[in-house]
């Protein structure tokens, strides 16, 4: 959170943290977020946000809040983008590990796997019902566009 404050501050930003993880403190953070009128959101990787998936996308639709996400499963389901860990590479990270303690290795020796492998992905058809342009370089750059 210090570095994203710091990044923020550079370039004229300010970040306001709202913590929520049952439907009525999600809906009670938008209602914060429109009250307040704050530009964007960023919902982070927690498995209580990640189950609320419909209940966030449909918010930022209501309310024409752009959200972005850590799982590619939100701009699939209708929300605005994403940028994360590649899920099927964690998958395969996870079985080369398990072979790897099926043929004797001790888990506590297996050294700590950061990801590699990162997606960007775009929904275009929630781009443009927010009246957002997604400029041409941010497409050229995403692993995957909704259209």
């Amino acid at each position: 959170m210090t570095d994203a404050e710091a990044a923020a501050r550079s370039i004229g930003l300010k970040i306001r943290v709202l913590n929520a993880s049952t439907p009525s403190e999600i809906d009670a953070a938008f209602a914060t977020i429109v009250s307040e009128r704050l530009d964007a959101v960023f919902v982070d990787l927690v498995p209580s946000l990640t189950s609320r998936r419909s209940q966030l996308i449909d918010l930022s639709a209501r309310y024409a809040v752009p959200a972005f996400y850590g799982w590619r499963q939100f701009p699939e389901s209708g929300g605005l983008m994403s940028y994360g860990t590649s899920l099927p590479d964690a998958y395969r990270q996870a079985g080369i590990y398990v072979a790897r303690i099926l043929k004797g290795e001790m888990p506590a020796d297996l050294p700590v796997v950061q990801p590699t492998r990162f997606e960007l992905v775009i929904n275009l058809r929630t781009a443009k019902a927010l009246g957002l342009h997604v400029p041409d370089g941010l497409l050229a750059a995403a692993d995957d566009v909704i259209e």
